[in-house]
């Protein structure tokens, strides 16, 4: 498959959104050209409607959901998914009873998660900014002229702003003033969010590299080439960065170093990140099937494809040691066995699922193309509250400090908080 429709699954013509706009295509690697051969350089350019709030309803699932005393209340939401492992699980709680606390209307479409950190959300748009917005009242601090539209998620570490653009530039930035710290230059697409690995930040590109850049200074420690285009956000666990992509493999590459360690042959085109709980990987395909593997040994422990519904998976999997949770363009939200990959329950929408759910306590939140956001118990499966936007949400969910913070296709960043009593 071309590098330039890798993305573009066999039964749906239509791409992820915006996905098909690629500066240009990237070589593909043959059998000995050097494909996982890293490149060291020693200094490189120094350069991311209506309030409806429908009732949980009082059941045995909604009363498992609540949160307990034991659980953190706080936590940043740093980056996509939430840690460097891509878990998808959330550290706060968040209200038995949600109600939008505000909404702000950005001037195009939001497809990245945002990022919440000590009361400020910071968030990318279309219209090639990136925006720190107060998390209590939803006004504006400041904006960022990025160099083309910013669909990859926020990442912040350390008082900075990452994300990448579609012009392929990478921008650090202030986190409180918003002006510019460094920018780096690759040539492709940045749809990958930025993981963290200190003092360093590790980003894919459409280009075909996986970067590792000094956190601080944006130079060039390394670069990994693998055979084409780079989707997925890195994950980091033990050293190692997994990253999937459009070769059709997970790559297991040194941090330190930026060698390959190994590679695990996925069949198929992949652009989601790879979920990790202790030494296995699970993450879905645009080849019809979700994946558990184990990414120590290079071994594909089983494979789940639906018995009728072929449909490719863009969005990225929720980990816990009970369940997996990934949702599909086939319109279903659903719940694997992390040892057999056997299906435990699915949850119908009415649209495509490309947002990568989020565990939080016993509820399993994340929007679908038909407008709403969800929250399904993650035992059952069973609807217990749901927020009609009006707009396709393709964004994943961020939480912390016990709020939900996600957007929509159409630009409107909505704050959902603790439901305030009628008067």
């Amino acid at each position: 498959m071309d590098a330039t429709d890798c993305l573009t699954p066999r039964n749906d013509a239509s791409p992820p959104p915006r996905a098909q706009r690629v500066p240009r295509p990237v070589a593909k690697l043959g059998a000995g050209d050097g494909a996982g051969v890293a490149t060291r350089i020693p200094l490189a350019l120094a350069f991311l409607a209506l309030t409806i709030a429908l009732q949980t309803t009082p059941n045995a699932d909604a009363q498992s959901s609540r949160p307990t005393a034991s659980q953190p209340t706080g936590s940043a939401w740093r980056m996509f998914r939430g840690d460097p492992r891509q878990t998808g699980v959330a550290h706060s709680i968040l209200p038995e009873k949600l109600g939008v606390r505000w909404k702000t209307e950005l001037p195009d479409a939001i497809e990245g998660a945002a990022a919440i950190v000590a009361d400020v959300v910071y968030v990318g748009c279309d219209d090639e900014h990136v925006y720190a917005i107060n998390l209590r009242d939803g006004k504006t601090r400041w904006k960022y002229k990025a160099k083309g539209a910013v669909q990859a998620s926020v990442s912040v570490f350390g008082g900075v702003v990452y994300v990448g653009d579609e012009d392929g530039m990478m921008h650090a930035i202030d986190a409180a003033s918003g002006k510019a710290k460094w920018t780096f230059q690759t040539d492709g697409q940045i749809m990958s969010s930025v993981n963290y690995d200190k003092p360093h930040v590790l980003f894919g590109s459409y280009d075909g590299y996986l970067y590792c850049l000094d956190a601080a200074t944006g130079s060039l420690v390394w670069k990994y080439e693998s055979a084409d285009r780079l989707h997925g956000t890195p994950t980091i666990v033990e050293g190692r960065a997994l990253v999937a992509g459009c070769d059709g493999m997970l790559h297991v590459v040194h941090v330190d170093t930026g060698k390959l360690d190994r590679q695990v042959d996925l069949q198929n085109v992949c652009g989601a990140a790879a979920a990790t709980l202790g030494d296995k990987v699970y993450l879905g395909t645009y080849g019809e099937s979700v994946l558990g593997l184990d990414w120590k040994v290079g071994r594909i422990d089983w494979t789940y494809e639906h018995p009728t519904k072929k449909f490719p998976y863009l969005a990225s999997a929720a980990v816990t040691p009970e369940r997996i949770f990934v949702g599909g363009r086939d319109k279903l939200m659903r719940a694997l066995d992390p040892k057999t990959g056997k299906s435990l329950w699915e949850f119908p929408t009415r649209g495509r699922v490309e947002s990568s759910p989020v565990v939080v306590g016993g509820r399993l939140f994340f929007g679908s193309y038909d407008g709403n956001l969800y929250a399904l118990s993650v035992t059952s499966g069973k609807q217990l509250w749901r927020y009609e936007s009006g707009s396709p949400i393709g964004a994943s969910p961020a939480v912390a400090e016990q709020t939900l913070v996600i957007g929509t296709l159409d630009g409107v960043l909505y704050c959902f908080a603790e439901r305030e009593p009628r008067q």
